[in-house]
């Protein structure tokens, strides 16, 4: 450590890098000691003060900046310095897909040991509006008015919302309603620290195709007052509301939707077509949020996969399904194996209601599903992994191995367990045939990446 370092000291500092967290990082001193700012860019130079100093590194606050990057743009939205959502939207957009990819080569490089030769990046079609569901906390001020917004980062400090430019505009409208018709009646908002309230959280979708509008609330109850008015307000300002649902979460905490949904108008779900697969959407179905790139990132995964008609396609963490279900006609047998008992139902409805005959679903670990495929003789030629953001788990990348496809695709939301699961892959007698990133978050650090592993 740089001994000359100490809290509330103010250096100068240039910043040369962009972590995964969206602070700006630079080297001070001939140590070249990492200091990390938030709201920073590669290219500033600024004053910067210590505000936590560490024994290999510190964080600053950004106090002046002397001369700002190029890639530096004032935020377009008067919130995101204390909203948790957007962490790079000081950046222009093209600087934060160069970092983004940058993240990636960086995680296969040094967390792989890889040389990767990166595809062009695929930007999102767009950086605003993008999100088809929105879960909107719900509070009060300490004079008791209604406050509709999002927690502040790292925080359960709510911050009105306003219009978040992630969103389409329409879900402003209705937040804006929703909070009115609140205040009108004097409906409490739920108090996570007494557990006391009624009105938890706004949560909102729309079907990037259909266009039509979910609209839950999510209640400490079984029953809202005013129903009948609420319904209306509704109906008469937002044509495209087909769904109005309550969703009773009585537990305390802070997990955001119950298993129980109250349909008190319109249907239980809304329908939505990805990649040429319709589906239909409860409060409780999983969906990529950003239709549009998400279809870019499904058409990098059918050329990577490169199937033929006559292969059996095994689609671990399906989830509800979408991915395998999009290369469905493109393969002789297509089997998808998720944990999660919901999202298996899900994936047997969709295929269903797309008439598609030889998809067969079924619940369990990657573990199970190798030994299944091995009594029924079958050997999958291509599989598809999709993790969560920890990555694979070694039961699952064993089984992997053991079931011996000549393709491993996967889709990651996390560049860090990427390269850790290439690794193990790699090791394993699989080797990096291609890797393109793709941004499905625009203005937030999230990235994912579709990486092709041939067998040796």
């Amino acid at each position: 450590m740089d001994r000359q370092l100490e809290k509330n000291q103010v250096i100068s500092l240039e910043i040369t890098g962009l972590t995964n967290e969206g602070n700006g990082a630079g080297h001070f001193g001939p140590n070249r000691f990492a200091v990390f700012v938030p709201d920073t860019a590669p290219g500033d130079r600024a004053q910067v003060r210590l505000v936590k100093v560490l024994k290999s590194y510190a964080y600053g606050r950004l106090e002046k900046l002397n001369r700002p990057s190029r890639d530096r743009m004032e935020p377009d939205c008067p919130v995101s310095r204390v909203c948790g959502g957007c962490s790079l939207r000081h950046i222009s957009y093209e600087a934060e897909c160069r970092a983004k990819n940058g993240w990636i080569e960086d995680s296969l490089r040094r967390l792989a040991g890889i040389q990767p030769n990166l595809e062009p990046f695929q930007p999102s079609p767009s950086p605003d509006h993008y999100r088809n569901k929105a879960q909107y906390p719900v509070g009060q001020d300490e004079e008791g008015s209604i406050r509709i917004g999002f927690y502040a980062k790292r925080s359960h400090r709510l911050v009105d919302g306003g219009e978040c430019r992630l969103h389409p505009p329409v879900f402003t409208e209705i937040a804006q309603e929703v909070r009115r018709f609140l205040e009108k009646h004097r409906i409490p908002a739920y108090r996570e620290e007494t557990g006391e309230g009624l009105v938890r959280h706004l949560y909102l979708r729309i079907g990037q195709i259909s266009g039509e509008i979910m609209v839950c609330l999510v209640i400490n109850g079984r029953t809202l007052p005013h129903i009948q008015e609420f319904i209306s307000l509704l109906k008469n300002r937002f044509p495209m509301v087909s769904s109005i649902v309550l969703n009773v979460n009585r537990n305390k905490g802070n997990v955001i939707l119950g298993g129980e949904c109250v349909t008190l108008w319109g249907r239980d779900t809304i329908r939505d077509t990805l990649a040429g697969v319709e589906v239909e959407l409860s409060p409780l179905s999983f969906y990529q949020v950003n239709h549009d790139a998400a279809e870019k990132l499904y058409s990098v995964v059918k050329e990577y996969a490169g199937l033929t008609g006559t292969e059996t396609v095994l689609d671990l963490y399906c989830g509800a399904g979408t991915i395998g279900l999009s290369l469905a006609d493109r393969c002789k047998r297509l089997l998808g194996v998720e944990i999660i008992p919901e999202a298996i139902e899900n994936a047997r409805a969709n295929a269903a209601r797309n008439g598609i005959q030889n998809a067969a679903f079924f619940c369990g670990d990657a573990g199970q599903a190798a030994a299944r495929l091995a009594e029924e003789g079958i050997r999958p030629d291509v599989i598809i992994l999709d993790p969560p953001r920890k990555g694979c788990d070694e039961a699952a990348l064993e089984a992997v191995v053991r079931m011996n496809p000549g393709k491993v695709v996967m889709v990651s939301c996390n560049p860090a367990t990427m390269a850790r699961d290439c690794k193990r892959l790699a090791e394993r007698g699989y080797r990096l045939e291609r890797v393109r990133g793709a941004d499905l978050f625009p203005r937030t650090c999230h990235v994912e990446a579709v990486v092709l592993m041939s067998r040796i």
